[in-house]
């Protein structure tokens, strides 16, 4: 699904007006009647709860009254408080009022008149629903319409934003002077890109997608360079599992990986490629550390290999490992090799004989990290996993920060430049091809911030490319995966005491919630 900026959105709308002779006023009355779905969905029925909306003078505020009558008609008890007088109200916004006065009658709504009142309104709600302002704010949120974001951030009361959270610019996710805290967000037609960016991701709450019948030709004619990674898209990469299958039908995954003290990271990516599919895992380890793996893996098997004293993998190895990387399905390389000079050494080496699907990750990123010009020289073009720390030790004079000052364009940029497919972890994840596309995934929670889960990330890449499913689909699935199984496992477990391991474990039911 295409991801939008404001322009490219107000584009499809205008289109849809002018030249599929949709009126405004019926896309703002879908656009209330999907605030109104996903608001039964998440909350359940609406009658008998009292429910405040807090109304600009804009589209936005005119999809707040939609929602007002919408709501009342379902027996919820609705206050509305107008932020403008009725006489600033856009024509659409301002037929909306008079169908609610219609409908219900003046006492419904009062004009904001001040903070005590509006805290009084809010305090005796059950829920709040947010259409102050668009996705055409640009400007630092001031007057009223600040004291009322305040006000709503403070009621203790879950918000629904409508479209997007009043005070999020809707191309940069960035912080207009104050923005609504939403539990929920509703948006309308497609996503908007500044809600899975910057302080977006933190007031966006959950994001739905409301269809408000905008032709599919028009949006199929949209040129976006991003797309929002979905559950439909996911279910349909997974290759089909026949009767006659056998383990050599799904592939065999080698993940060189391991050194002394970080075998733990080894087996996290073994057994992860497993859970995702695989039909067979081997771990190229050092030889010292191999008893302590094959210990952990009762499934995966493994091969020893020479090592250095500091014991990890030896330059040595390099006569074993091409061999090995020669009878695998696909190769992931990095998770807990160490940045020991010869392990270095023979990283380095390796990249010219990647002849198959492969995944660089974690100390094989370490590695390169001077010498990313090595990146081109693997005859299929890699899958890299960094986070912004190793990110930015790939590209000169970039630090942490400015990467994810800049997700979507540092990730786009590198894979174009390098010709490579990146996935750049992080808060909504990004993944970008070597044509430039991107795509944002937006499964994931900060429970998943915990050691080790990347490295179950780098596992469930490499477990897809082992059963041949291409290389983007594959790190789009796989992210999707992960983070939908990170999802479970917080619902379950709670955010704070999540382990890598328990992502690991709801692979399974993340991949039965998908397939249904």
């Amino acid at each position: 699904m295409k991801i939008v900026t404001a322009a490219q959105m107000q584009a499809l709308d205008r289109r849809a007006i002018v030249e599929g002779r949709i009126p405004g006023s019926l896309l703002m009355e879908r656009a209330g009647e999907g605030v109104v779905t996903a608001l039964e969905e998440r909350f359940g029925p609406p009658r008998g709860k009292s429910i405040a909306i807090l109304c600009g003078k804009g589209n936005n505020g005119g999809d707040g009254l939609v929602v007002a009558r919408l709501l009342r008609r379902r027996g919820a008890k609705v206050r509305v408080l107008l932020l403008a007088p009725v006489s600033d109200l856009t024509r659409d916004a301002a037929a909306m009022h008079r169908r609610l006065v219609r409908a219900s009658g003046k006492s419904s709504l009062a004009p904001f008149k001040s903070d005590d009142q509006a805290r009084t309104v809010l305090a005796s709600s059950d829920i709040v629903i947010d259409a102050l302002l668009g996705t055409g704010l640009s400007s630092e949120v001031s007057g009223n319409y600040r004291a009322a974001i305040d006000l709503m951030n403070r009621s203790g009361r879950p918000i629904v934003a409508v479209d997007i959270p009043s005070g999020i610019h809707a191309d940069s996710g960035a912080l207009l002077g104050a923005a609504v805290r939403a539990s929920l967000t509703v948006t309308f037609g497609l996503p908007k890109l500044g809600l899975y960016l910057g302080s977006g991701i933190d007031h966006a709450g959950e994001v739905r997608i409301a269809d408000i019948g905008i032709p599919s030709s028009y949006t199929d004619a949209l040129d976006s360079r991003a797309v929002l990674v979905t559950e439909d898209a996911v279910r349909q990469i997974f290759p089909s599992r026949r009767l006659s299958a056998h383990k050599g039908t799904f592939g065999h995954a080698g993940i060189i990986a391991g050194s002394v003290g970080k075998t733990g990271a080894a087996a996290l990516a073994a057994q992860a490629a497993l859970r995702i599919g695989a039909g067979l895992v081997t771990v190229a380890t050092p030889s010292s550390v191999n008893d302590v793996l094959e210990a952990k893996l009762l499934e995966v098997m493994t091969l020893p290999l020479p090592e250095t004293k500091a014991r990890t993998l030896a330059s040595s190895s390099f006569d074993r490992i091409l061999p090995f990387i020669q009878a695998k399905t696909a190769v992931a390389i990095g998770p807990g090799l160490s940045t020991h000079p010869e392990t270095v050494e023979l990283v380095q080496s390796l990249m010219k004989h990647l002849d198959r699907p492969s995944v660089l990750d974690a100390d094989a990123l370490n590695a390169l990290a001077s010498r990313a010009s090595l990146l081109t020289e693997c005859k299929i073009p890699p899958v890299l996993t960094p986070h912004p720390g190793e990110m930015a030790r790939l590209e000169v004079g970039a630090t942490a920060q400015t990467v994810n000052a800049d997700r979507l364009g540092t990730a786009s940029r590198f894979a174009r430049e390098r010709g490579l497919f990146l996935v750049l972890k992080g808060a909504r994840t990004v993944i970008a091809r070597p044509d430039g596309l991107v795509a944002i995934c937006p499964t994931g929670n900060p429970g998943m911030a915990t050691a080790g889960t990347g490295d179950v990330l780098t596992g469930m890449v490499v477990g897809l490319l082992a059963q041949g499913v291409p290389t983007w689909e594959a790190a789009c699935a796989a992210t999707y995966v992960h983070g939908a199984a990170g999802d479970l496992a917080a619902q379950q477990l709670g955010e704070t005491g999540m382990l890598a391991r328990d992502v690991i474990a709801h692979i399974p039911y993340a991949l039965k919630t998908i397939s249904r």
